[in-house]
């Protein structure tokens, strides 16, 4: 099958031009200009006036994932085709292994969550709970032989995520043996639990309190021992869902110091802040999340982050939770709110109207927090994240004009609101072609569940 995407101007991390690209078998083939004066497509995409992208790559997704008695609203169905909708087409989602339970066994139970029914490409992290001999050897398997690279590991949540420095340390030196990646939730789990109980046991029960007793400096002081104890083990780390300017301060000066420190920060922490904790009777709740949204004064300085690479990618932590049934949860313990916000959907378009046509961040900067780099830390590049003769046909004709109103009627993911209720923002995903199926064209989902395939991924490429 040959599809071939016609008259838009390339994006890539690096570069900016004008020509077609076909895609034959699901592989770019060619790539140059006026090549259908020559060449035979079973589909032509007109892409004049447009950008054409690499698709974007969201490495931070919870779908169907079990919290507090429930789940994440979304199931690798609807979640990836709303993330195709929204310019992404490939994610890497998180398996997590049970207490007591083997590696290989959450993994193949992350398998059938997503099997026959993911829209677009997939791939797994795993999620470590408990640590010994035999988990560590299991780490070099999944390595080796499934294509698993990278690991969460968790510095809160005691008794649920959290591990000791210890097993932490010893994590980080079988990486350093294995090839693979340390991803880290990066807070002070005892500080917090300890703030939280007294918050409780004084009668603050509003969703505000998730906010005020998750300080900044406990998500800074756990990213400076995180960065160390990578530095000890000589080992790179990947902070995830960076939040706070005290966080963002431990990566820039260790990577300024040469260290191997890689974070990524997400559209909630850009674009919504503390006040949003402050709405009316139980609204807050809409926003809890973990790092929770800070003060706006953050925001400038997680922008020049990223315009200055020391953060390198934008993902979402997409782990949507309906109001109804399950936000109410906690309607009188904000510590039993289950913890995540929709964003999958929303991520490209957010990020281009609130960054490049800001001037925020440039075009090609835009197409390197979304794809490029995104694929290059977790493994997948070339084959994804760049536009290249011999990369997966994952495009997306993106309209820099055309504009769109967020909110739950407006988009496909499977939840009752949306954080950006009535914002309208200009940058808008078009067309979407995955391995070079159109999957979606003028909001019509033309794909099929099932046809996003397990991504065998490599380990990291340091950006």
């Amino acid at each position: 099958m040959k599809t071939l995407v016609k008259g838009g101007t390339i994006v890539t991390a690096s570069d900016i031009y004008g020509a077609d690209i076909l895609v034959e078998d699901g592989t770019i083939s060619l790539i140059g200009k006026d090549l259908d004066t020559f060449v035979t497509a079973d589909t032509v995409v007109d892409a004049v006036g447009k950008y054409v992208i690499p698709g974007g790559i969201d490495v931070h997704t919870h779908l169907d994932m079990p919290f507090g008695g429930t789940k994440s609203a979304d199931d690798f169905e609807s979640g990836t085709i709303a993330a195709a909708f929204g310019g992404t087409t490939s994610i890497v989602d998180f398996a997590i292994q049970s207490f007591g339970g083997s590696l290989h066994t959450a993994l193949e139970q992350w398998h059938k969550k997503a099997e026959g029914k993911a829209a677009i490409d997939y791939g797994f992290h795993m999620i470590i709970r408990e640590l010994n001999n035999q988990i560590l050897g299991e780490m070099d398997e999944l390595i080796r032989r499934e294509g698993v690279t990278s690991f969460k590991l968790f510095m809160a949540y005691p008794g649920v995520f959290m591990l000791s420095d210890g097993d932490i340390f010893r994590a980080m030196q079988r990486t350093s043996e294995n090839g693979g990646l340390i991803c880290m939730h990066a807070e002070n789990g005892g500080v917090i639990d300890v703030l939280v109980e007294k918050a409780l046991a004084e009668g603050r029960t509003a969703p505000k309190y998730h906010a005020l007793t998750r300080p900044s400096k406990a998500e800074g002081e756990a990213t400076r021992r995180a960065i160390a104890l990578a530095e000890i083990a000589g080992v790179p780390v990947y902070i995830v869902h960076l939040s706070s300017a005290h966080a963002l301060e431990q990566v820039r000066e260790a990577r300024d110091m040469g260290l191997p420190a890689h974070a990524e920060t997400c559209p909630q922490y850009l674009f919504l802040d503390y006040d949003n904790y402050e709405e009316d009777g139980f609204e807050g709740a809409k926003y809890v999340m973990s790092p929770p949204l800070r003060e706006k004064w953050h925001q400038e300085h997680l922008w020049k982050g990223l315009a200055g690479n020391d953060l390198q990618v934008i993902s979402t932590d997409h782990c949507p939770f309906c109001m109804k049934e399950q936000k109410e949860l906690g309607k009188d313990d904000f510590s039993k709110i289950p913890n995540g916000a929709p964003g999958i959907e929303t991520r490209m378009s957010l990020i281009y109207d609130g960054g490049v046509r800001t001037g925020k961040i440039s075009l090609n900067r835009f197409v390197e927090l979304t794809s490029t780099n995104p694929a290059k830390m977790m493994g997948l590049y070339p084959k994804k994240g760049t536009i290249s003769v011999g990369a997966d046909g994952d495009l997306v004709v993106f309209d820099p004009d055309a504009t769109m109103t967020l909110g739950v009627k407006t988009l496909h993911m499977k939840v009752d609101y949306n954080p950006y209720e009535g914002r309208q923002v200009q940058g808008v995903p078009t067309t979407v072609l995955s391995r070079g199926n159109v999957i979606v064209d003028k909001g019509l989902f033309l794909g099929k569940p099932g046809d996003g395939k397990y991504v065998s991924r490599k380990t990291y490429t340091l950006v």
